[in-house]
């Protein structure tokens, strides 16, 4: 791997790139980009979107999207296929058969991302659906308790791998236990480190073999009643040490409401909390050139764990899409039986 390549996750402004984005992409070397609606039109677009973020750079770059099915799916209708909410299928289906829909949802969409050369998916969610879940995030949860929660994110990653698609765990270390949105605000969480190790955490702990994973812009008020778990040594120390997780940790977004300051800031604090890698998505230039600008020292696993995700790609398992197909909708059917 080039030992230039960079802690960043850029995204771009439109549906192919500027002669500006391919000259600073090809100056930072950014370990991936993430891709948003606004970059995506039809198959032919897409694929050649990405095969030119990777041909900039040089290298096989991590390609992200967030393609949960649901409320959050950035390929939509009627090119790619619609979902049901995973609250609502997890909730109404016994555990088992909620798996099974669950782990053929993300062959299916595997599939798709495939096709355009997109390899990484941010699912699954490890956060909990409680009473005061804000409904920005309440439906796309996987259940109510933890050990719910715990066993279908771990078919849902599995089905990811096993699919030739890198899972990003999020977001860590729980986002359930808030009743704000982050895209627009700071969440609070109040609960003392007993409740979150017995609830919240334990989600985390058992998924925290993952490669990749993302922070929660949440502020903890028992642990850091100052800085939200993205810029917060002491959350970023639970993270590791509690939750055990021992992969790459990218920051939620930069670009949200719930953090504050310049985005040089953002990024240096988050570096110097712990964060291994900074996620910045909405393609505006001049933030991208201070995330750049940030001063930090690359996390002890950046470069090794970089090294194994871009040189040893995942290769899908063969799959008969129209069988997951006609399975997933006998599944569904039972819904309304």
């Amino acid at each position: 791997m080039n030992p230039l390549i960079n802690p960043y996750i850029f995204g771009c402004e439109g549906i192919s790139l500027s002669k500006q984005e391919r000259d600073f992409f090809r100056e930072t070397k950014p370990v991936g980009f993430i891709l948003f609606t606004r970059n995506l039109r039809d198959k032919d677009q897409i694929t050649q979107l990405v095969n030119a973020l990777r041909q900039t750079v040089g290298y096989h770059a991590l390609v992200l999207i967030d393609q949960e099915g649901g409320r959050v799916e950035r390929l939509t209708s009627p090119i790619w296929k619609t979902w049901i909410p995973p609250l609502e299928i997890c909730q109404k289906l016994p555990l088992g058969l909620a798996k099974e829909a669950m782990g053929i949802r993300y062959q299916l969409i595997a599939s798709e991302l495939i096709a355009l050369g997109i390899d990484t998916n941010c699912v699954p969610l490890g956060d909990i659906a409680f009473a005061q879940t804000h409904p920005i995030l309440k439906n796309r949860c996987y259940g109510t308790r933890p050990e719910v929660v715990s066993e279908v994110a771990r078919k849902v990653a599995d089905s990811c791998l096993t699919s030739g698609i890198y899972p990003v765990l999020k977001h860590i270390p729980g986002h359930g236990s808030t009743r704000s949105d982050s895209h627009k605000t700071l969440p609070v969480c109040n609960k003392s480190l007993e409740d979150l190790k017995a609830n919240d955490f334990q989600v985390f702990k058992e998924l925290n073999d993952l490669s990749l994973g993302m922070t929660a812009h949440v502020l903890y008020s028992e642990l850091d009643a100052d800085l939200p778990a993205t810029l917060s040594p002491k959350i970023i120390s639970l993270i590791r040490e509690e939750i055990g997780f021992k992969g790459l940790l990218m920051t939620d977004d930069l670009t949200m409401s719930a953090l504050k300051g310049d985005m040089l800031s953002r990024a240096e604090r988050a570096f110097n909390a712990g964060c291994d890698i900074i996620l910045h998505g909405n393609g505006n230039m001049n933030e991208m050139m201070q995330v750049a600008a940030a001063h930090h020292v690359k996390q002890p696993i950046f470069d090794t764990k970089a090294k194994q995700l871009l040189e040893s790609r995942i290769k899908p398992l063969p799959i008969d899409v129209e069988l997951l197909e006609e399975r997933h909708q006998e599944i569904m059917d039972t819904l309304t039986s």
